[in-house]
């Protein structure tokens, strides 16, 4: 193997377990310690726009809905979602965030920006072009991977 792909190698596994384990301890603070990391991110998939129906959130995390239904039960219970049926249509359920929800998603959208601004910050425009490329690459590779 040549010595860029070693690098490569190393670099993006070590990232992505710095990642997962950095943004856990960034974003479940003492304010929302009674989430974990998964919950934080199923908030952020409801979002803050209009309510969505299940099906629509469970196929942004590409979960199924049962298995999403767990997670909003318990973010329910802690009152971070708001689940109704929709008025149009009773079999259809709806969820939003409340208040509290809506605090955690800004929360973890900060940290987000944050970790985006720090990436950027010494790049020209043409690095940046590059770097979005082998980025685009990569995730294209992980959507792809079977």
């Amino acid at each position: 193997m040549d010595q860029a792909y070693e690098m490569f190698h190393e670099v993006l596994v070590k990232l992505f377990n710095d990642i997962m384990n950095i943004e856990a301890k960034a974003i479940i603070t003492p304010e929302f310690k009674d989430i974990t990391n998964n919950d934080m991110h199923v908030i952020e998939a409801v979002g803050i726009k209009e309510p969505r129906n299940m099906t629509s959130v469970a196929n942004t995390l590409g979960i199924t809905v049962g298995t999403l239904t767990i997670s909003i039960n318990g973010l329910v219970k802690k009152g971070y979602v708001h689940r109704v049926r929709s008025d149009a249509d009773r079999r259809v359920v709806l969820v939003s965030l409340t208040e509290k929800g809506e605090k955690a998603y800004h929360h973890h959208e900060k940290f987000h920006e944050d970790m985006i601004q720090s990436l950027l910050k010494d790049l020209s425009e043409e690095e940046t072009k590059t770097l979005v490329s082998a980025l685009t690459n990569l995730r294209d590779f992980f959507q792809n991977y079977k």
